[in-house]
């Protein structure tokens, strides 16, 4: 088995209760799918929109992330497959789709250290 990370990018955040309280109904369902069948290494978290972003040789911080809405991490998992078709063949299943968002799929470099 391999790692790979799912990234959760945009997607619409229910405001009524009752709709949002549904839609994590179907996110919990989703993830003890996935572990029940023993691709869950770490269900993650999901992320606040709120953050900073250093960046280069002067190491300059500025507020961000400066992606449009429909392109920011809203979270990550670490799931485990046999390969990247897996990995995507599971992605299918998760919620975001319902709602306009996207799953990045990434495999995880190995490194031997």
């Amino acid at each position: 088995m391999s790692e790979f990370v799912y990234l959760y990018r945009g997607g619409v955040r229910e405001t009524v209760p009752e709709k949002a309280q549904q839609q994590m109904q179907k996110w919990m369902a989703w993830f003890k799918d996935l572990a029940d069948k023993g691709h869950v290494k770490d269900r993650g978290q999901p992320l606040e929109r709120a953050g900073k972003l250093v960046k280069g040789k002067q190491k300059t911080v500025t507020d961000g992330p400066f992606a449009e809405a429909k392109h920011v991490v809203g979270g990550y998992t670490l799931i485990e497959a046999h390969d990247l078709d897996q990995a995507v063949e599971l992605s299918k299943g998760c919620p975001i789709l319902e709602v306009e968002g996207g799953v990045e799929v990434r495999p995880v470099m190995k490194m031997n250290m």
